[in-house]
This record gives C-alpha cells, sequence and structure tokens, in this order.
C-alpha cells in the first residue's frame, strides 16, 4: 500500500519541502513520521505545514535582519594579531580562522570560526583584508594587522 505524505523537510531521493509524495506505509511509518519530516496529507496537515512554512519564514527574516545589523558594526574593523616572525617577515607557525575569531570575540563581536573565510592559512605579516560570512545574502570584511610579536 501508498500513501500520500506532505514533506516538512528536504528527504533525499523523495522530494522537497512542501511537496506531497506517494511513499509505501511501511516507510511512512518507519522513517518519515518517527524523525518529523512527513505527515499524511490531509488538510489539517497541510495547513500545519503552511503555518511552520510561515514561521520559518519570519525567523529567517530575523536572522537576515540581525547578521546586517552585525555586518554595520564588523564592515571596516581592524583586528591585531602578534605573532613570533623570522627576517624575511614569515611567521613561524600562522594565523588561523579560529585566531582571528578569538581577537574579534575579544573586541565584543561574536563571529564563529566558520564564518570567516580563509583559502589558506595567514604565513607572513602585514595587513590582510578578510571576508566574514555573517549570513548566505550578507558578508562583511575586516583588516587583519599581523604583527611581530
Amino acid at each position: 500500500m501508498s500513501m500520500e505524505v506532505v514533506l516538512f523537510d528536504d528527504v533525499k531521493n523523495l522530494g522537497r519541502q512542501g511537496g506531497v509524495v506517494k511513499v509505501a506505509d511501511g516507510y511512512f511509518r518507519n522513517y518519515l513520521e518517527p524523525n518529523s519530516l512527513a505527515a499524511p496529507a490531509t488538510p489539517a496537515n497541510m495547513k500545519r505545514y503552511d503555518k511552520m512554512k510561515k514561521k520559518q519564514l519570519e525567523l529567517a527574516a530575523v536572522k537576515l535582519s540581525e547578521a546586517r545589523e552585525l555586518v554595520k558594526k564588523i564592515d571596516g574593523v581592524s583586528v591585531s594579531i602578534k605573532a613570533k616572525a623570522g627576517e624575511s617577515d614569515r611567521l613561524f607557525g600562522s594565523i588561523t580562522a579560529h585566531d582571528i575569531a578569538d581577537a574579534l570575540n575579544s573586541q565584543g563581536y561574536h563571529v564563529d570560526k566558520k564564518q570567516i573565510d580563509l583559502h589558506e592559512h595567514i604565513k607572513t605579516l602585514g595587513i590582510h583584508d578578510i571576508i566574514i560570512h555573517i549570513h548566505a545574502e550578507v558578508d562583511g570584511k575586516i583588516k587583519l594587522h599581523v604583527e611581530r610579536a
């Protein structure tokens, strides 16, 4: 037997969120329902999905607004990190996204190291432009001053 369900989340090889698909009863009972991924496609569940989607959109709008506020504060900020370097201005170690996140957090900007876009670790003294991915739609830019310790 099969049944129609509305998907509350994207399910690989089945469908996208909000889609109405036919699935086997056992697949629904044993996987989709226990993991809150789907519900039977009844008018009440369709209404429940619409409410859930509206709430998600409102939450996404709030997160985007917060991200834009943080970018206004963080854009153009300068951060200094001291590191040991040799005579040719090459660092003995390297500056990582973790080091930059710690420096920003110590200045009161709450940034996760995963949001910092470093293609490779910084290995030289000087000024470096760093991109911070605050949100999927919003990026900030800071100046990193790597100074001799």
